[in-house]
């Protein structure tokens, strides 16, 4: 009696997807990438925009720069007063340098200037900072966007030291254009005397006039001495530029290690882990990748601003001193080692870190609104 057929075939595998299929054939080495995708997409993208446009065109320069200059604004307005303060503090003000080294001295010295000048004297030299600052940080984010695509044009090319290199560029080409404004701003607000209010013109005659008091027939040798081996600038222009070369200096730690700091805090905060708390969808474009929420962009610029500040602190006690050389002293010209020779002599090593304490209490909030508006702004902006 015949049996009946049986199957003896092996059973066929399961089959695969067409998606699964075509992920192990995108997937270089046959390996899947969908754990990853989501986190290269997360940390490699940038912005909205960055990708498809073409960021050397004359329209991407100019929202570029023109969100870093209102980031600026912002940042520089949210700590005006505490900024007058640390230049006292920095330029060792007579007035004020009892104040230092307590942040009872901090509040007791912005109860001083409220009380003798009104809440006009806590942003006195204010109208100068925004003059300088506009400019300034819109030349800074806009060179870092261009300095960043030329020397990391693949995500293969960023690493750390390259980061560090976009930001210490883009921070002296800011300052090479805005330096005077900045003297300009600072000696605004070194000045404390009650007998009117000084104008921005006023005080820019004043610098530009400005020239080494001589010396009477009694001076002492000593003095004499310190006055004719430091070279001494005729009035005019160069006044300007007093303290350029320390700020010059000063760029590459405090402007590099600002956008390197932020930018790999922000990687870390894009992580897989922390993605789901820590991003939100791009409100212009949706399909792009997400941007950070409000909380994690001011944690990751505050963040920055710790850092660089510490990195750049004593080079900017020496800058300060150098630009208020034409108010004190015999009004000659310091050079940096002079400077640095002279601020070790009165205090030693603290003396290059007068005012560290409010510049923290300055600088975090400040980089963290500035990194904040700059960041909200490209999205507002569609860039």
């Amino acid at each position: 009696m015949p049996q009946p057929l049986r199957n003896n075939a092996a059973p066929l595998p399961p089959q695969r997807s067409e998606m699964d299929i075509t992920r192990r054939q995108e997937t270089p080495g046959g390996k899947s990438e969908t754990p990853r995708s989501s986190f290269s997409s997360a940390v490699a993208a940038k912005p909205a925009g960055s990708h498809t446009q073409n960021k050397k065109s004359l329209d991407y320069v100019l929202r570029t720069g023109l969100a870093g200059g209102m980031a600026g604004c912002a940042a520089k307005t949210v700590v005006g007063p505490l900024d007058r303060v640390k230049i006292l503090f920095q330029a060792s003000n007579p007035q004020f340098a009892k104040y230092t080294g307590s942040w009872f001295g901090v509040v007791t010295a912005m109860r001083d200037i409220n009380r003798e000048s009104g809440v006009r004297g806590l942003f006195r030299g204010h109208s100068a900072t925004l003059l300088r600052i506009f400019p300034y940080a819109g030349i800074k984010f806009l060179a870092y966007e261009q300095i960043r695509a030329v020397l990391i044009p693949t995500k293969q090319h960023e690493t750390p030291l390259r980061r560090l290199l976009s930001g210490a560029i883009a921070g002296m080409t800011s300052v090479f254009f805005t330096y005077p404004l900045e003297v300009i701003r600072v000696r605004l607000a070194f000045e404390t005397k009650n007998e009117g209010r000084i104008s921005l013109r006023g005080i820019c005659e004043q610098i530009y006039h400005e020239q080494p008091s001589r010396l009477s027939s009694t001076g002492s040798s000593s003095t004499l001495a310190a006055a004719t081996t430091v070279p001494t600038p005729r009035s005019g222009l160069i006044n300007f530029y007093r303290g350029f070369s320390s700020t010059f200096a000063g760029m590459l730690p405090y402007a590099g290690m600002s956008f390197l700091t932020h930018d790999t805090a922000g990687d870390w905060l894009r992580l897989p882990a922390l993605a789901p708390y820590t991003t939100t969808p791009n409100p212009k474009n949706p399909s792009a990748p997400p941007i950070l929420r409000y909380w994690a962009e001011l944690l990751a610029g505050g963040f920055a601003g710790l850092v660089s500040q510490t990195a750049s602190y004593p080079l900017e006690v020496i800058r300060r001193r150098m630009q208020v050389g034409g108010a004190v002293g015999d009004g000659h010209r310091l050079g940096m080692a002079e400077t640095a020779g002279r601020v070790w002599r009165e205090r030693g090593w603290r003396g290059f870190f007068v005012g560290l304490g409010i510049g923290y209490f300055k600088v975090v909030p400040m980089a963290a609104v500035s990194f904040y508006v700059y960041e909200r702004g490209k999205v507002m902006l569609g860039v």
